[in-house]
């Protein structure tokens, strides 16, 4: 019996994009060109790659349902992605696309049945095989991965990321309350 399937996947989907939203809100729209390091994305080239990739997965994974990742054409679907995201757009345009795309792949994510989530497909490398679902996993981790870097990006403008907002908050209403 499984306890986390696709509805499972949707909600935990749309939490880490709402956080994701969040700091797209909090970092103004003058920053949006701001590059953290030599090679890197600027913050409104990684908020649109955030909104787009997860698209890749769905292709693979819905659209194509492909048993084996030898010999995919990862290179053509990135190229795509590349394409889709590099496209200029305003922080208004990417706070759409951002909730779009990412209600979008919630709602597939959420569609799908465990038999589907439990069939195995062959890694890229032949090396062996993993389930749909361990991969679906890999689109909120990617998001993660990419959320993480802005929140740091956050501080390096100045801004104090959400999460650690409420965190602070938090902390001081259980110290207010032990001194009451």
């Amino acid at each position: 019996m499984s306890i986390y399937g696709g509805k499972e996947l949707g909600r935990q989907f749309r939490t880490v994009r709402q956080n994701t939203i969040q700091i797209a809100e909090d970092i103004p729209e003058e920053q949006y060109n701001h590059v953290p390091a030599p090679e890197c994305r600027t913050v409104g080239q990684m908020l649109a790659h955030i909104a787009v990739t997860p698209q890749m997965w769905e292709e693979i994974h819905g659209k194509q349902r492909v048993m084996t990742l030898v010999g995919f054409d990862f290179l053509g679907l990135a190229e795509r992605a590349r394409s889709e995201e590099s496209k200029p757009r305003t922080k208004a345009e990417i706070l759409e696309l951002l909730r779009s795309r990412g209600e979008s792949f919630a709602a597939w994510l959420e569609s799908l049945p465990t038999e589907i989530l439990d069939e195995m497909t062959t890694v890229a490398d032949g090396s062996g095989a993993k389930s749909r679902f361990e991969q679906l996993l890999g689109a909120k981790e990617h998001e993660m991965h990419h959320r993480a870097q802005l929140m740091l990006i956050e501080r390096q403008l100045g801004i104090v990321p959400h999460l650690t907002r409420q965190s602070n908050e938090r902390v001081a209403k259980m110290r207010a309350t032990q001194t009451a």
